[in-house]
């Protein structure tokens, strides 16, 4: 089938190659490269949101991790950390699916996939082009303007409008680089109202973050590149004296669940809020049996 990819993002490209590796002719079309994309600010440690309850979130977590490990990409690799939630807070189900799970009330240990972003898609999108996928750079008005046999609406944020589906909303999330000073492991704090995180991916840190509903603008904010990194030094002490290297925004496409389904030659697969990079090869399409309609399934 000719099948166009709308999105160039971690979930856009990881549809297009599966697709492409199942044999079909794919197409994405996206109007920023990947290293402009949303995707690219992500600070790309592996589990979902503790607010995500879900089977089928579980599910796509574990299939992510997993293939992640077999990838042999560069910029992933499997790091050691701690995850800090409420003291009240029940056991978050995606948690089994974590290798080495220690745990006790209000910290979580575990090893998972740690990403850097922006190295890891640009090898991605070479890996998509090596599978004979073509990337045309521009904008998408309308779905029915393209012409193929299949369309997948992976575009994040614009993947509602183009949807006509209102329920997608922008949520600013601000993060800050520090060089690293040799820090072997992540850790999120999710205990408290302001969520802090430390990843580090060799050369710098990632420190964040931010959770800003409606925010519209990419533009770091001084104020709180500032806060952030205050708050991040205050969690880990070693990076006291690291140099603040720069600040990203990225709009992350928040809606109630993800969206997954095919609608006539539609197929949505939008909404993954901040977990993007966590979920992409979960949600992912697969060669169907003989006789099906070919199309993302799960």
């Amino acid at each position: 089938m000719r099948i166009t990819v709308v999105g160039g993002g971690v979930i856009g490209l990881s549809c297009a190659h599966r697709l492409a590796g199942a044999g079909h002719d794919v197409t994405v079309v996206t109007a920023d490269r990947p290293g402009e994309t949303t995707s690219a600010v992500a600070g790309g440690v592996l589990f979902p949101p503790l607010s995500v309850h879900s089977d089928q979130v579980d599910r796509w977590t574990a299939a992510s991790v997993e293939d992640y490990r077999s990838l042999g990409a560069p910029g992933v690799r499997l790091r050691r950390g701690t995850f800090f939630i409420p003291r009240e807070a029940p056991m978050p189900s995606w948690a089994f699916s974590m290798p080495d799970l220690d745990h006790e009330p209000g910290r979580l240990t575990f090893t998972t996939t740690v990403i850097d972003t922006p190295v890891y898609l640009a090898w991605l999108a070479d890996r998509v082009a090596g599978l004979g996928v073509r990337t045309e750079y521009r904008t998408v008005s309308r779905l029915d303007d393209l012409d193929a046999d299949l369309v997948v609406n992976a575009a994040g944020l614009g993947g509602g409008r183009l949807a006509g589906d209102g329920t997608v909303v922008p949520v600013g999330g601000q993060v800050v680089h520090l060089a690293d000073p040799g820090l072997t492991e992540w850790i999120v704090d999710g205990s408290t109202p302001v969520l802090r995180h430390v990843i580090p991916h060799g050369r710098h840190v990632v420190c964040g973050g931010t959770q800003e509903p409606g925010r519209d603008s990419v533009e770091p904010d001084p104020g709180v590149t500032a806060d952030i990194v205050r708050r991040c030094r205050e969690l880990v002490p070693a990076l006291a004296d690291a140099p603040v290297l720069g600040a990203k925004v990225g709009l992350r496409p928040f809606r109630p669940q993800v969206r997954l389904e095919r609608d006539g030659d539609v197929v949505h697969c939008y909404g993954h809020g901040g977990a993007g990079i966590t979920l992409a090869w979960g949600v992912r399409g697969r060669r169907p049996g003989p006789g099906v309609s070919p199309h993302l399934v799960l």
